[in-house]
């Protein structure tokens, strides 16, 4: 969030940060940390982003449920390659919500409390309404039209991925907002950095909670009645009503519509990206087949890698807000610590990823753990490096163009990441299958 987009009545509050001072940056609701030095600092970022990170465990449950309904992905053709998409859709969305609440909690435009917030979070919560239902239709449009095009799809199951797309992400917008809401304000209260906590947090809880809510989609329509098909259109058709309403009450709001429009074409750019993760994954189940692990522990890879970015990116876009770092690439080197505690609390997790996964699968051996362990490494190699740098550019770019980079952050590298991921774990597998010939 820029300076200029601080209501004027807190903008005097806020004093620009020396640049270079960390020990500053991480001053949350005005108590600063006493200085100790890089080490301690480092170690705590580590700390945090480790703590965040552990919930992507609930990932590798999200990637059981799709392991053990694989018989129900197979009696759709497009269901393995609209999931990555509706991962990304809900991702998009979640990653402007959070980046956009964090920030807000930094600078005071939105207090940590339900009742009698700030009138800037109630347009935030109607925005995102909004945007996931635009979310929803794009993204299922260009999904379904690409997917059309390659299996020559009849107009049924044309519609039929479109209302799979948005009732999900309807049903998905009423569970998880609360809980990304709930989280946000707990670890401001408790003197965590949201920052680091938030997306990491509310991406992984949202995707295992998506993966069953996508799954009972598929389920009704595997058994196609009519019933089934009445209920997820009464919720695609009740996201539209509400859409509608806030648009007409908020429509003379500046800061609604400002996050609309800009919103709207991170959401055109990125439902370009999306569409890349799901034909990736359709390749990917081509290659790995009935090697359930790597069902299990792929909704964890993206998860990691998009919580990566998400540090890297949130992390630079509020120390943008508040001074302390020059908006240039250059700077990237003063943004070290972030991106190194990021990094390696990742690599960390994709080690514990390939452990449970083997044991999950019944499948853990020594030479099975240490090829497993190499697979993924490489893959986050690959993505984390690569979305690192996606992640601060996008800060750096959004920032010297006028815009508010919450609005672009954490969705573009998430969508990003999705892709990334599972185009790393592609390479990563043809790698090792190269190497085992």
């Amino acid at each position: 969030m820029r300076l200029t987009n601080i209501p004027r009545g807190l903008r005097n509050t806020i004093v620009p940060i020396p640049a270079g001072s960390l020990t500053d940056f991480y001053m949350l609701a005005g108590k600063a940390e006493k200085t100790t030095g890089f080490k301690h600092e480092f170690t705590n970022a580590l700390r945090q982003s480790l703590m965040a990170y552990a919930f992507n465990i609930f990932g590798i449950v999200a990637g059981m449920i799709v392991a053990h309904y694989l018989g129900v992905f197979r009696s759709f053709p497009w269901a393995f390659i609209i999931y990555p998409p509706i991962l990304s859709a809900r991702g998009v969305i979640g990653g402007l919500f959070c980046g956009r609440l964090s920030t807000g909690l930094h600078l005071g435009t939105v207090q940590p409390s339900f009742p009698r917030n700030t009138k800037s979070f109630y347009l935030l919560l109607h925005a995102t309404v909004v945007l996931t239902l635009e979310a929803s239709i794009l993204m299922g449009l260009i999904a379904a039209v690409l997917f059309s095009f390659s299996q020559s799809m009849l107009k049924p199951e044309f519609f039929s991925i479109l209302t799979v797309i948005t009732s999900t992400m309807a049903l998905a917008l009423v569970v998880i907002s609360p809980l990304a809401i709930t989280a946000s304000f707990l670890s401001f209260k408790h003197g965590l950095n949201p920052d680091i906590v938030l997306y990491p947090v509310e991406s992984t809880i949202a995707d295992l909670l998506i993966t069953l809510l996508y799954v009972g989609v598929l389920n009704i329509f595997a058994f196609n009645n009519s019933t089934g098909q009445y209920l997820l259109s009464s919720i695609s058709l009740t996201l539209v009503f509400f859409a509608m309403y806030f648009t007409i009450r908020n429509f003379r709001e500046r800061e609604f519509v400002k996050t609309i429009k800009e919103s709207l074409l991170t959401i055109i750019l990125v439902s370009l990206i999306i569409n890349i993760a799901g034909s990736t994954f359709g390749k990917i189940s081509e290659i790995v087949e009935e090697r359930r692990e790597i069902y299990t522990v792929y909704p964890a890879l993206i998860d990691t890698i998009g919580d990566v970015g998400s540090v890297v990116g949130s992390t630079a876009t509020t120390k943008l807000a508040l001074g302390v770092l020059k908006p240039s690439f250059s700077s990237i080197r003063d943004h070290g610590l972030e991106i190194s505690s990021a990094w390696l609390a990742s690599m960390i997790m994709y080690c514990v990823y390939s452990l449970l996964s083997l044991i999950i699968q019944g499948a853990l051996t020594p030479p099975n753990l240490l090829s497993f362990t190499v697979l993924l490494l490489i893959a986050n190699l690959i993505a984390a490096s690569s979305i690192i740098l996606v992640a601060y550019a996008v800060a750096i770019l959004t920032y010297k163009m006028g815009f508010d980079p919450d609005n672009f952050e954490i969705p573009i590298e998430s969508s990003m990441a999705d892709s990334l991921t599972s185009i790393a774990l592609l390479v990563s597998l043809l790698i090792m299958a190269g190497f085992q010939e």
